[in-house]
């Protein structure tokens, strides 16, 4: 499934075409996807015009010039197609898998004033769009209770400390919880345990004083958070699916990973010495270095 990053490089993909113009027409080619469309989604979307194209979590929202919000997810292998007048279509964060895109697959189309089309391709029909009040957005049923934004001003060490504090669940599942933290995902949850040196069997609350204040390496953790996301996004993502930028060209964060999906191989930071391993934690493989990430001591 797309993790933040990725999600992110469509949105960066899709704004220019998007933004500021009007749906003249839609087609909807299917009744739903992993669930129904909305009730009147091609009436209550024809005419609209963009006035905002955000990202939350793993969600796009478009804000329409009614006070509607169109919410769009991915799922697993949802892609857009952007086709302009004269050019070659081109897929914002394109998921290149073994089936390719089909024409079958295209369920819903945006038709914009400029002439340019935009189609929502899904094989296997696992995303989704919605269409809610931008006022009720945050307490609507996809956002409502949904935890800070990993690049957003509300992520630091007191906050992560705030949010762990004695807990004794793993640190890894803390961080994929996405009441606590929204949009992190496996890939990049590995890469930044590794970076900060905690292992991803140490307990959440580790990070925070029995009072709640943040070690050290909370606020570590929340630098490197950041930091792995910017660096994903600068690369344009990363999939074992061959993840895509906006003009074609392969996303190559995949060759930066330091752990990630590199089981028996060479640790490599520098001097190790030891290989990476794997364990697996809520049905998710987690990658790591027991020499760079020491198990630490469980509190009394």
């Amino acid at each position: 499934m797309p993790e933040l990053p990725e999600v992110e490089t469509v949105r960066r993909g899709l704004e220019p075409a998007m933004l500021g113009e009007t749906f003249t027409r839609i087609e909807q080619n299917r009744p739903d996807l992993r669930f129904p469309l909305p009730d009147r989604f091609v009436e209550r979307l024809t005419g609209r015009r963009i006035e905002a194209l955000s990202r939350r979590a793993k969600y796009l929202i478009a804000d329409l010039d009614d006070g509607q919000a169109l919410i769009m997810h991915l799922g697993m292998s949802g892609r857009f197609v952007v086709e302009a007048p004269g050019t070659k279509p081109v897929e914002p964060g394109a998921y290149y898998n073994e089936i390719g895109r089909h024409l079958i697959h295209d369920h819903v189309v945006f038709h914009l004033g400029s002439g340019a089309r935009v189609t929502y391709n899904d094989v296997r029909r696992f995303g989704f769009m919605d269409l809610v009040p931008r006022a009720d957005l945050a307490t609507s049923k996809h956002f409502a209770g949904m935890g800070i934004e990993p690049l957003g001003n509300e992520l630091s060490g007191e906050t992560l400390a705030r949010l762990f504090a004695g807990k004794f669940a793993p640190l890894k599942a803390a961080l994929l919880d996405q009441r606590l933290v929204a949009g992190l995902g496996n890939i990049y949850v590995c890469e930044a345990l590794f970076r900060a040196g905690l292992h991803p069997e140490a307990e959440a609350g580790s990070i925070a004083t029995p009072t709640g204040r943040p070690r050290d390496k909370a606020h570590e953790l929340a630098r490197i958070i950041r930091e792995v996301l910017e660096e994903a996004i600068l690369s344009g993502g990363s999939t074992l699916r061959d993840f895509a930028h906006a003009d074609g060209s392969l996303g190559y964060f995949q060759h930066r990973f330091k752990v990630y999906d590199r089981e028996g191989e060479p640790c490599m930071a520098p001097g190790c010495g030891m290989v990476v391993k794997r364990l697996v934690q809520s049905g998710r493989s987690t990658f790591y270095c027991e020499s760079c990430q020491p198990r630490q001591a469980k509190r009394g």
